[in-house]
């Protein structure tokens, strides 16, 4: 659900978007590094022993991503791509459960407004940009419990990158940019388990662009 600010936030990217005229489209693809760095309060639940953790892994996906420039230095970006498979391996006391205990494909789409340095046609074109991300969990699946449900999240995102042109339509890009992401989960077996992982990723991504 989201909160005020939230949906405040974006209603002003959007709004941006849709009243000042466009000068370019911009249209990205290439390999993405989905990289977590996860923290949970702990895994609990009735017959669970003390310092049952899990601690999440890294996955390699597909980045497709959409940046309308609103003027020569200003753009909003949507950044999609196809859902990586995030697997979580049991840790602390539970160790011995092995890999794989759970896994969930995420749906991550992202909203950023860029800042381009430099001017237009120039062969390097630094940028940042900052952001809302929506991640919301799908294909939930678990060694340990036949039902699972895990809470979608929404919080900020920040990015950093690089363009390089190669002439008027095409070029490279290469970023990376962190995401705050965060999921309440229940697992619901012979006992019921919960626990909430901070997951804190990062992602690097790098590709081809095209201007339209």
């Amino acid at each position: 659900m989201t909160t005020p600010i939230q949906s405040i936030a974006l209603l002003a990217l959007v709004t941006a978007a849709s009243s000042v005229p466009a000068q370019d489209n911009v249209f990205k693809a290439g390999p993405i590094l989905y990289t977590t760095h996860s923290k949970t309060n702990g895994i609990h639940g009735i017959g669970v022993p003390p310092g049952a953790d899990v601690e999440t892994g890294d996955a390699w996906s597909l980045l497709l991503a959409y940046e309308r420039m609103l003027r020569p230095d200003l753009g909003i970006e949507l950044v999609i791509g196809i859902p990586p498979r995030i697997e979580a391996k049991a840790t602390g006391s539970v160790a011995f459960l092995g890999d794989n205990v759970l896994s969930a494909k995420n749906v991550t789409p992202t909203l950023f407004l860029d800042y381009h340095f430099n001017a237009p046609g120039d062969t390097w074109r630094p940028y940042v940009g900052v952001g809302i991300n929506y991640t919301h969990f799908s294909s939930i699946k678990s060694s340990l419990a036949p039902h699972v449900e895990m809470s979608d999240s929404w919080g900020w995102a920040v990015k950093a990158g690089i363009d390089y042109t190669l002439n008027r339509q095409w070029g490279f890009f290469a970023s990376v940019a962190a995401l705050r992401v965060k999921s309440d989960v229940v697992a619901v077996g012979p006992t019921v388990l919960t626990t909430t992982v901070d997951f804190r990723p990062v992602t690097y991504e790098f590709g081809v662009s095209y201007k339209f």
